[in-house]
């Protein structure tokens, strides 16, 4: 039986990631299905009040609907920033909301990285962010109220999604080049507009350490909340622990 995980995905940049994922899990024995349910937005800006209008419950609730005809075992809102914009508790109250409209557990991208550190044991991380300062600041504080402490924010200054979802692997490389530090127990990506997926591992051999993205750690947790688990090399350590 195939266990379907519902991702909604504000707008379009990188969905595609979730079609990489899921043949990586498929590949190695899992059977999952990542369909992907695109959800209304104004303004695809990093800017504090265009990401929080993203998140706001109305266009999740309509994007629940929708996902419904997958008949999912677990919803995924796969945006940090529509998340984390909120606070902790707010992002909180955020996913509680979907989970019952939908009738299924639910979670969201920034939820995510707070439970896949603590999974892997992580206190102290580093972020390469693609948003400008004031957006990027919003995680440090979303992760200090989850007990996880930031030794490095790189904020890119990438002004929108869209931007976001034409950067390449150098570009990538680059960014989190720039971001490291040597007190971090791992990278932290919290865009799910930047793909990531087909270079996860090599990041990782490049800087050894685990690397954590956005996309990566939505799968994770939808896999979680569905009672699923997946191992697979192409994936990074997150999918091997």
């Amino acid at each position: 039986m195939t266990t379907t995980i519902a991702m909604l995905y504000p707008g379009h940049a990188a969905e595609d990631d979730y079609e990489l994922i899921e043949s990586a899990l498929v590949a190695a024995g899992a059977a999952v299905r990542l369909p992907v349910t695109i959800t209304e937005i104004e303004s695809d800006d990093h800017t504090v009040d265009a990401m929080a209008a993203v998140g706001e419950q109305d266009r999740l609730a309509e994007g629940v609907r929708r996902a419904q005809a997958d008949q999912p075992a677990s919803v995924m809102w796969a945006c940090t920033s529509g998340s984390f914009v909120f606070g902790l508790d707010g992002a909180r109250r955020q996913v509680a909301g979907i989970a019952a409209l939908a009738d299924r557990p639910a979670s969201s991208t920034s939820l995510a990285f707070v439970d896949a550190c603590r999974h892997l044991g992580l206190s102290r991380v580093a972020i390469a962010a693609t948003y400008p300062d004031p957006l990027a600041s919003r995680f440090i504080g979303f992760l200090a109220d989850g007990g996880i402490e930031v030794a490095s924010l790189r904020a890119n200054d990438i002004e929108t999604a869209a931007e976001a979802g034409i950067l390449d692997g150098n570009g990538l490389f680059d960014m989190i080049e720039a971001a490291d530090h040597p007190d971090a127990q791992a990278i932290l990506i919290p865009d799910t507009a930047l793909h990531t997926a087909m270079w996860i591992t090599g990041l990782e051999e490049k800087f050894g350490k685990p690397v954590l993205t956005a996309n990566q750690v939505t799968a994770w947790q939808g896999l979680r909340l569905a009672g699923m688990t997946a191992a697979t090399p192409d994936l990074g350590t997150l999918f091997r622990r």
